[in-house]
């Protein structure tokens, strides 16, 4: 590695095996259907004021409401323990981006707001990256525990 690539910033550029490259787009639709198979594989969901955080105990589960709203709720037994009811009318495309130091995790963050200002209105925190075969062996409908 050159020294003018080490002195930018300090920045010393790691090799690293991904499954979708950094700043990946995909539509809200594809995402969802997606995020059903692999509900099993998220470790964090919210905003940007709210956090559900996966734990041994609990598992999550993915549905539409009256109104076809995609509703995250993480349950303890029969017990649920914290709902997010997605407003997506305004999202414009879901990001998936590798987390930073995080084991092979993804950010996958719903962005909203206009083409000029977008910004994050929810973001979910996956143990993989995209798959477009959508297969997975935890996926399904079986649950963790």
């Amino acid at each position: 590695m050159d020294g003018a690539r080490r002195s930018r910033e300090g920045y010393i550029p790691r090799p690293m095996s991904v499954t979708v490259e950094t700043g990946t787009t995909l539509p809200f639709d594809r995402f969802w259907r997606w995020l059903e198979a692999h509900r099993n594989c998220i470790l964090r969901a919210g905003t940007v004021d709210t956090f559900l955080h996966d734990q041994e105990a609990f598992h999550w589960h993915l549905e539409q409401d009256a109104e076809r709203n995609p509703v995250v709720q993480l349950v303890w037994g029969k017990l649920l323990v914290a709902e997010l009811v997605l407003d997506v009318r305004d999202v414009l495309y879901v990001e998936a981006t590798p987390e930073e130091g995080g084991q092979g995790q993804f950010q996958f963050e719903l962005v909203g707001g206009s083409k000029e200002e977008p910004y994050a209105v929810y973001h979910f925190v996956m143990a993989h990256g995209f798959e477009e075969d959508g297969a997975h062996a935890a996926g399904g409908g079986g649950l963790k525990h």
